[in-house]
């Protein structure tokens, strides 16, 4: 987190997450930068819609959270319910789909992501009953690049030596299957959340793999849309040359990869480094993107 991102951690604790926008109550992004530094992004939601969210301006509440995440051990079995499951729990909370965006690994580094063909809520209750749980999860080896997918309902949990980017709907609802037998800080096991879990498994899932690339054609430099649900789409820029990123009525979010860029508007200009996000108001569109080195650059919105 600190020495490829550039985030500023100390040596206190550890640090495994980073939120890069998030408006998901207490948990707020502020802006960093221009007149309207030091607002909180709640704020600015309910005040400017139409100049924030363009065409989506009845959203009410931003709809996505950016983090990366730095995973030292794998991390917990977890399984996110979907919006209408997520409401019955904690009323007002969104599902959460998610994908991630390998950018760093270990060697023989995995993710799991779904079960394995053939694994139903019987057999899985039966390997937790028994701490097998790691038999019943597809397992998938990852390298930097990849891009995996996981529906709310997936089985899934991130393994060790990976640092990634998240783009997931806002919400910070998560029922954990299995924590490897590990115990927390106290010497206690940390709290199973196992009927919970069970009931909002997608069964029919199956196991996931990897986002296979899909190049779009209708512009001048490489672009891969990695991602295309109904909550977000993702699409990975390539740019050694001045682009501009059009006006469609929209807000987007860049999140810079690699490289080192400028970001021009009619509101000045920002530079942008590795492990920096910004969000980019569909008022502020359209925008020109000059790379002072060769970059790799996120897309995000929403349709």
């Amino acid at each position: 987190m600190g020495d490829l991102l550039g985030k500023p951690i100390c040596a206190h604790s550890d640090y495994a997450e980073s939120w890069e926008i998030c408006d998901h109550g207490a948990d707020q992004s502020v802006v960093a930068e221009g007149p309207y530094r030091g607002r909180r992004l709640d704020s600015l939601v309910r005040e400017f819609p139409h100049e924030l969210f363009g065409r989506h301006e009845d959203l009410g509440q931003f709809p996505l959270l950016i983090k990366f995440l730095d995973a030292h051990d794998r991390l917990s079995v977890q399984v996110h319910p979907n919006d209408d499951e997520a409401c019955r729990y904690m009323p007002g909370e969104r599902g959460k789909t998610e994908a991630w965006v390998i950018l760093a690994t270990e060697p023989q580094s995995c993710i799991y992501a779904g079960l394995k063909a053939g694994v139903d809520e019987a057999a899985l209750r039966a390997a937790i009953a028994t701490g097998s749980v790691e038999e019943c999860l597809n397992r998938v080896q990852v390298v930097p690049g990849d891009c995996i997918f996981i529906p709310a309902g997936a089985v899934h949990a991130i393994g060790e030596g990976i640092l990634l980017a998240e783009v997931q709907q806002s919400s910070d609802i998560t029922f954990r299957l299995f924590d490897w037998d590990r115990v927390g800080p106290d010497g206690a096991p940390r709290p199973l959340h196992i009927d919970q879990a069970l009931a909002s498994i997608d069964f029919q899932l199956g196991p996931l793999s990897k986002a296979t690339p899909v190049a779009i054609r209708e512009v001048d430099h490489p672009v891969e849309e990695l991602v295309n649900c109904r909550y977000f789409t993702i699409r990975r820029h390539t740019i050694a040359e001045t682009m501009t990123m059009p006006d469609e009525r929209r807000c987007r979010i860049l999140i810079v990869l690699g490289g080192l860029l400028s970001c021009e508007s009619r509101d000045g200009s920002q530079e942008l480094a590795v492990g920096e996000t910004m969000l980019l108001p569909a008022d502020s569109l359209p925008v020109r993107l000059d790379p002072e080195t060769p970059s790799v650059v996120l897309e995000v919105f929403w349709d």
